[in-house]
């Protein structure tokens, strides 16, 4: 039968060893120059979510830095289009704890954000990320509490830079939505026009 770990003494009791001072100097607490030109190189992130309903991990892109920094405490994300379900924004809306990871193709280390988050509509600050006479309907404003860099172990174990493309045979997402449905949705079809489809919506 499997036991678990049920206390922090136990947990602690696993590790012989306390962190480095590598693993604990690099800790910022707003934006430094050298975080600053790693976190806005980053057009890729994932944002992670807490709520009533559960957690929520979200990929976000932009064809520049993926957040803007407002001042040396606070960022900025747009919420560009995506597929309506608002999990993220729900969960910020209900609880503010955020964690951000920021990746740049080609490096292994990942840069972290841990703060608080809230959402705003308002029309100057939507206005600062307009694109093709677009605009985000929100904007997600982070309150920053640490920032530091991840150990590159795990993108090197994993090669996710240098493994060069593994998707073949993957299943489509069209694939997945005929499974889930027992065939009745068109996943063919789905597959065929989303190349276009996400050309016409991308923000």
């Amino acid at each position: 039968m499997t036991t678990f770990v049920t206390d922090i003494a136990a947990l602690e009791a696993l590790y012989d060893a306390k962190p480095s001072a590598a693993a604990t100097d690099k800790v910022a607490h707003q934006m430094t120059p050298l975080y600053r030109r790693w976190i806005m190189d980053s057009r890729f992130c994932v944002l992670s979510t807490v709520g009533p309903e559960g957690t929520d991990g979200s990929p976000r892109g932009d064809d520049g830095p993926v957040v803007v920094e407002l001042d040396p405490n606070t960022l900025a994300m747009p919420d560009w289009r995506g597929n309506n379900r608002l999990d993220s924004l729900r969960n910020i809306v209900a609880d503010g704890r955020v964690s951000l990871m920021f990746m740049v193709p080609g490096s292994a280390n990942v840069v972290r954000v841990n703060g608080h988050a809230r959402i705003t509509a308002d029309a100057g600050i939507c206005a600062r990320f307009a694109r093709r006479e677009l605009q985000p309907r929100s904007v997600i404003i982070i309150q920053i509490a640490e920032i530091y860099t991840q150990c590159a172990r795990a993108l090197i174990r994993s090669r996710l830079w240098t493994a060069g493309d593994e998707s073949a045979g993957l299943p489509s997402v069209g694939d997945i939505l005929s499974e889930m449905t027992d065939g009745a949705f068109d996943g063919t079809s789905y597959d065929a026009e989303w190349t276009r489809r996400a050309e016409r919506t991308m923000w």
